[in-house]
């Protein structure tokens, strides 16, 4: 087993990002693509809540079964499509950066609201394709930036705008109550990031947006 050093570390933060938009009163929470679970345990530590995770990778499971109160360990799609999730009903269901890793993910997001209680609420990271880092490299470099993480992460299937987010949560019978932005200059981590948001001024905003934050509830 991998010590969780040795993971991708893109994939296994705490996201404070995503924790801070967690209901207080949530009790019963999904975490698909729970990677090694220090999310929900961060969760778990906000709320009290009883915390599910999905998770594809064997070793990555078995490090988040250590932190989460359940782990159904395969393919995220497979799971939720076929309906293994049982008859479980959740308050709360986390995408934290797992649907542009996706084949199909507005059947998995549509699929997901079956298991979401009335009113339930779902949570959701995305990277923004538009980035002016892809405008950059594109227009300027003239190549697409494959990378090991981020908005360029190779193993990404799929590509979003905020225009494209808004019609996947509407298509999946979704209500958008908020969308936040991380912002950041240049896609890799670096000191010059912290300024982003400071700059990002109207018509400048959406190309400076390197990961959009989504709050919607079932309709």
């Amino acid at each position: 087993m991998k010590n969780e050093t040795n993971f991708n570390p893109s994939y296994i933060g705490q996201r404070p990002d995503i924790v801070r938009l967690i209901p207080e009163k949530a009790k019963f929470i999904l975490d698909v693509g729970c990677s090694s679970g220090n999310l929900g345990y961060a969760v778990k530590l906000k709320t009290g809540a009883t915390v599910y995770g999905i998770e594809l990778m064997d070793d990555m499971a078995a490090e988040a079964s250590k932190h989460l109160d359940k782990v159904f360990t395969g393919d995220a799609s497979k799971i939720i499509l076929d309906g293994n999730l049982g008859g479980y009903q959740f308050d709360t269901i986390i995408f934290s950066d797992l649907l542009e890793h996706l084949i199909d993910p507005w059947s998995v997001l549509e699929a997901s609201v079956k298991y979401l209680a009335p009113g339930g609420t779902v949570i959701a990271s995305l990277p923004n394709v538009r980035h002016i880092s892809t405008i950059y490299n594109l227009l300027i470099k003239g190549h697409w930036p494959y990378r090991e993480r981020g908005i360029h992460d190779k193993t990404h299937l799929r590509f979003f705008t905020k225009k494209n987010i808004i019609e996947l949560f509407e298509k999946a019978g979704l209500s958008i109550n908020n969308i936040s932005c991380n912002y950041r200059i240049i896609e890799s981590p670096h000191s010059i990031n912290r300024v982003a948001r400071f700059i990002a001024f109207p018509g400048l905003k959406n190309f400076l947006a390197f990961q959009y934050l989504i709050c919607s509830r079932k309709k």
